[in-house]
């Protein structure tokens, strides 16, 4: 966050006093930045047909250092989605079905008595890689679910005292069905306030389907990518470069206190019963940047707020019993409160 002494070129670009003849070099990263993620996001588009805003939001989340929870009806390109970003990324993945007798243990691994060397050895869990899907998350009890809180919150996992590292990036991607409740488990507030983001996914429209679906008959593999698999577009270490970059762009003092008026607007409202905590507002600020970022731009304005509000809001919330009764959506009511909240000109 900026102090009261930056100073505001004529475009708007925040140049706090003596660091003016860092600017171009800055402001070429940020433009590197910018068409690398515009790269990565074409690939998988050309995989992933039809669902821009999804691989718009992931990426966000993935550069925020955020997870998804991803909701939609099966056979939408879930699995597809995180097998292509692992592939055009260089970087690990794993795949869990979440089920009703799935244990912690099946998650995070666990100590094993090894009678030759006559020790305990650890054996480690699928959660040691880099985009771990979790499908189906709402078919395991909360016991098993409340497995991935700590890896997702601080980025390791305890296993008999010891705490071990997971691979960096991490990124969990849990998907659940909105139809079918029959056989789930609600997640738990503690679990769903951890996600980043509740990213919708829909049918394609019909031009997309009839892409995907000539693109995949076409194709000798049935797992949905290229014959010959996928070539990274950028590294691991660029991944882990980008990351840290959107960290540095900078959000001035208004543009926070808006960021947090947003979040805050959500537990006044008489049509929400539980508004968002504060971890939302972090949320707000690191996607911002990554907006910020994909925009070729190293300062954060409103607009990168409002284009990620709803996801990050829309799990966070529960709207009041007469709206429920009513069936009104969720999305609607934030975009009501989203247009009320005054946001910062200059």
């Amino acid at each position: 966050m900026s102090d009261n002494s930056d100073q505001y070129s004529d475009d708007g670009v925040a140049t706090p006093d003596g660091e003016l003849a860092e600017t171009g070099q800055s402001n070429a990263a940020i433009v590197a930045a910018a068409a690398d993620i515009e790269r990565l996001e074409a690939a998988i588009a050309q995989v992933v047909i039809g669902q821009q805003d999804v691989i718009r939001q992931v990426i966000i989340c993935l550069l925020a250092g955020g997870h998804a929870l991803i909701e939609g009806v099966p056979g939408l390109g879930k699995t597809l989605l995180v097998r292509t970003l692992s592939a055009l990324v260089n970087a690990d993945h794993g795949r869990i079905q979440f089920t009703p007798d799935l244990m912690p243990s099946d998650v995070t691994g666990h100590a094993l008595f090894n009678m030759k060397s006559e020790r305990f050895e650890v054996r480690r869990g699928p959660v040691f890689t880099n985009l771990l899907l979790a499908d189906e998350i709402n078919r395991a009890p909360a016991k098993t679910q409340a497995a991935l809180l700590e890896v997702m919150q601080e980025r390791q996992v305890t296993i008999e005292g010891e705490s071990l590292d997971v691979g960096r990036p991490f990124m969990v991607l849990a998907t659940q069905n909105p139809i079918e409740q029959d056989g789930t488990y609600p997640l738990p507030e503690a679990e769903l306030d951890r996600f980043m983001m509740k990213v919708l996914i829909d049918y394609p429209e019909a031009n997309d389907e009839i892409a995907l679906v000539s693109q995949v008959t076409a194709q000798k593999s049935s797992d949905g990518l290229p014959d010959g698999g996928l070539s990274p577009v950028i590294s691991r270490e660029r991944l882990l470069d980008l990351i840290a970059l959107a960290r540095t762009v900078s959000i001035d003092d208004e543009v926070m206190r808006y960021l947090v008026d947003v979040g805050r607007s959500t537990r006044s409202a008489v049509s929400i019963e539980h508004g968002a905590g504060p971890r939302a507002g972090l949320a707000l600020a690191r996607a911002a940047r990554v907006c910020a970022l994909l925009d070729g731009r190293d300062f954060v304005v409103p607009d990168d707020v409002k284009s990620c509000a709803l996801p990050i809001l829309r799990h966070r919330v529960a709207l009041s019993a007469e709206l429920e009764i009513e069936g009104a959506k969720t999305d609607d009511v934030l975009s009501r409160l989203l247009a009320d909240v005054v946001a910062p000109r200059r």
